[in-house]
Parts: structure tokens; C-alpha cells; sequence
């Protein structure tokens, strides 16, 4: 019966899609893999230690090609780092990494680099993923390289985590530092940078209670809508708003959408199931008012040890949640009763407030429905195919931890006792 079983959803999770390529009226039928992985990473470097650095790092986000249902878009974030062993540093093991995303095609099951597009300013300079200067969207790391020289902060550094393809061909992407919402051209090359700050490019700004995001857990997701109007940004974590003792016990995240055209924004309130999780990895449209996210843990799923026990996909509905914008675009944003909406804390919270959270039921269980243990720890990004066929990426840190001492060490999944690499699980799923 358990062998049966596992055909059948390997057999739905594979599926078959109807597919049309711009330039033909006839369907083309593509089948996916259960699972594909990234062939063949490069090595960025060796450290002194023999430990190798891949280039890798491309499971942050996955955007499909709408034109052609082989590719794929992933995005990397700010490039290697580990803890440093001062309060607040990090490790960068390579200063000038730019980040990028990676265009992948679906070959023989195997996800092939065929183009990298670097990031940029609005000079056309290369972009960074180095903290940002105070008053930018300071992350409150110092950073320091190899050697342990200090690293100035950067105004283009940019922690990319969120990624969408718009209909034009150009990116949107949002990040962990600011935050910072930018728009990017087909070649990679910024064309607006948005964030609470007014730093960024075309002055048009987000609300200014998002600087309040905690450091390294800010839009950690994006979606646009279908009709390619709305990009909708997920915050990873409750924000520290007003503080981080404050909201030590808040499961209250906050969800932005942003009108492309006029710049209007609405917030939505988006409970979390419980504290001990690290958030929600990514968001996608089903349709203008509907999303699916991925909440997770940061752990292994089938470790030994201390495995892994909540990753998981919900869909949410924007429709009936209570709009809590702030009209005087305060620095905490609207209060209730005089607190943040992230002090309500929870649902009890809300409700006492007259706050309507987003609806939210689960969808997918990687650590029960797939057809195999799903080995990662960090499920990060979210597409959706036509038939309702999810993909999700993980984050495989480009094949290094932390060794605990100020160090790299190589990534090794638990359950397979190999190094950690980029893939894309295809899932069938019922919306």
C-alpha cells in the first residue's frame, strides 16, 4: 500500500501542462520531474581550509518564464557569509560578489545555467551585498572579509530575496536590508529603488513603519498579481515595532501591496503559526486577491537529530482582511488602543483591535506530501505552472555554514550526507 501510495503522488506531482509559446497557436504538452537539481555549480572559491564556495546561492527566488515552460528564473541573495565571533559582524567571503539571477533550463530533469544576470545601479555599476549605510537600511552588521579587515557599508549593497518577472521581461525584487523594493531591466540594471527612506531612485517611497523590519528578516517575498498590477511584499518576520522586547511573543506579520502605477499602498496583518518559526520564505499569486506563502522552520527535514518539523504551504485571501494602513504614515505606523499591530500579538489581539487578518489554510506539507524526505532547511521560494503545478526552490547557501568559528564549512544535508545544492520540487497541488 506505501509503495502504491508513493506512485500515485509522484504521478500527480509530475503531471502534464498545456503550455503556448508566444510564436505558436498549437499547445505544447511539457511533463516536469518530481524534483530537478542545479547541474554542475562553479566554484567561487576555496578557503585555506579546502572548503569549496559554490556559485550556488540561487534558490531565494524562482520566477517561471510564462513564454517557454522549461525556464526558470532564481535569484541569489547577498552572496556567502558566516557569523563573525563580535557582536553583530558577519564574515563576507567575497566582498565583491554581485548578486544575480540565474536563467536555468529544464534539461534531462537537470536545471542548466544558461545565463546570468548581474545586478546593477541605475549607472549601470555593478551592485553589492554588503549592509547598507545608517539611514539606508542599515542591517547593524559590521562586516569584515577573510582577513579581518573591516568592510565600509555600501548604499548598493542589496540582500535579494523576492523576485517576480513582469510581463515586459524587466524584474522586480525585494530585499532583507532596507527594506528595498527595486525594479530591474531585462539586462539586470536598476530602473527604480523604493524603500522607506527615500534613498532610493524616482522618490517614490513604501510606508515608513517598514524600517522598523527586524535585521536580515524583512521582504523576504514578492508577488505580482496577474493582471500585472499590484506587487504584493511579504515580510519575513514580525518587524521590531516598536521594539524587539516589545513584540517577543508576536506571530503578527505584515503583508504591503503596492500600486505599480501610482505608487498606493495598502497593509494587511498575516498570522504566523507559531513563534519558533523562522516565517515565511515567499509569496505567489493564484489570482489579484489570492496568494499562496511557504512558512517554515530552519531546520533539516529527516535529520537524525533535532529534525525538521513545519514547512509548509498555505493560501490566504487578501479579500476580507482589514486594511491597517497608517494615513499619517507614522514611524510605528497605525496604533490600536496604543499599541503596533505587531504588539496585538495574536489572533486574540487582533480581534480585540477590530483587525480581520488574512485568511489562511494549508495547501502542502513538504515534509509528509512529497514523494520523498524533503532534506533541506530553508524552502525559500514559490512559482505556480499552469494546472496548478507549485514549484518550490531552496536556499543552499551556496554549499556553506558556519563552522562555529568564525569560519566556513561545507553544507551537508543530514539526510543525505552530501552537500546542499539548488532544486526545484514540482508539486500538483488543489487550489
Amino acid at each position: 500500500m506505501k509503495k502504491e501510495l508513493l506512485t500515485l503522488i509522484v504521478a500527480i506531482s509530475i503531471g502534464m501542462v498545456s503550455c503556448k509559446k508566444s510564436h505558436e497557436e498549437t499547445p505544447l504538452e511539457f511533463s516536469y520531474p518530481a524534483v530537478a537539481e542545479v547541474s554542475d555549480p562553479s566554484v567561487l572559491f576555496t578557503t585555506a581550509t579546502g572548503v569549496k564556495v559554490y556559485n550556488g546561492g540561487f534558490g531565494s527566488a524562482v520566477a517561471a518564464d510564462p513564454n517557454s515552460p522549461d525556464v526558470f528564473y532564481m535569484l541569489t541573495d547577498r552572496g556567502s557569509n558566516v557569523a563573525g565571533q563580535v557582536a553583530n559582524s558577519i564574515i563576507i567571503g567575497k566582498p565583491d560578489f554581485d548578486p544575480q539571477i540565474g536563467k536555468f533550463r529544464l534539461k534531462d530533469g537537470k536545471l542548466v545555467l544558461e545565463q546570468t544576470i548581474e545586478l546593477k545601479n541605475a549607472s549601470g555599476n555593478k551592485l553589492n551585498g554588503l549592509p547598507n549605510p545608517a539611514g539606508m537600511g542599515a542591517s547593524g552588521e559590521t562586516a569584515y572579509d577573510l582577513n579581518g579587515q573591516v568592510i565600509a557599508p555600501s548604499a548598493d549593497g542589496i540582500d535579494s530575496e523576492g523576485l517576480v518577472r513582469a510581463a515586459d521581461g524587466s524584474f522586480w525584487i525585494s530585499d532583507e536590508y532596507g527594506p528595498h523594493i527595486v525594479h530591474f531591466d531585462a539586462s539586470g540594471k536598476t530602473i527604480e529603488r523604493i524603500n522607506p527612506f527615500g534613498t532610493g531612485t524616482g522618490g517614490r517611497k513604501i510606508p515608513a513603519v517598514f524600517a522598523n523590519r527586524r535585521a536580515n528578516r524583512g521582504m523576504e517575498g514578492l508577488a505580482i498579481t496577474p493582471d500585472g498590477k499590484t506587487l504584493v511584499g511579504m515580510m519575513q518576520s514580525p518587524m521590531y515595532n516598536p521594539s524587539k522586547t516589545a513584540v517577543a511573543n508576536s506571530m503578527v506579520l505584515r503583508i504591503l501591496t503596492f500600486d505599480i502605477a501610482s505608487g498606493a499602498t495598502r497593509q494587511y496583518a498575516y498570522l504566523m503559526d507559531n513563534t519558533t518559526l523562522t516565517g515565511v520564505s515567499d509569496i505567489v499569486a493564484v489570482n489579484n486577491t489570492t496568494f499562496l506563502t511557504i512558512e517554515r522552520d530552519g531546520l533539516y527535514g529527516g535529520a537524525a537529530s533535532n529534525p525538521a518539523t513545519f514547512k509548509k504551504v498555505f493560501k490566504i485571501d487578501l479579500s476580507g482582511a482589514t486594511d491597517i494602513s497608517d494615513s499619517g504614515n507614522g514611524a510605528t505606523g497605525k496604533l490600536y488602543g496604543g499599541k503596533t499591530v505587531e504588539e496585538l500579538n495574536n489572533a486574540a489581539g487582533l480581534n480585540t483591535a477590530g483587525i480581520t487578518p488574512v485568511s489562511k489554510t494549508i495547501v502542502l506539507d513538504l515534509l509528509k506530501d512529497l514523494p520523498s524526505i524533503y532534506p533541506h532547511d530553508k524552502a525559500e521560494g514559490l512559482a505556480l505552472l499552469p494546472g496548478n503545478i507549485l514549484v518550490i526552490s531552496n536556499d543552499d547557501d551556496f554549499g556553506v555554514v558556519d563552522n562555529g568559528a568564525s569560519g566556513f564549512a561545507q553544507k551537508i544535508l543530514p539526510l543525505t550526507n552530501s552537500v546542499d545544492r539548488n532544486r526545484l520540487y514540482f508539486v500538483k497541488i488543489k487550489l
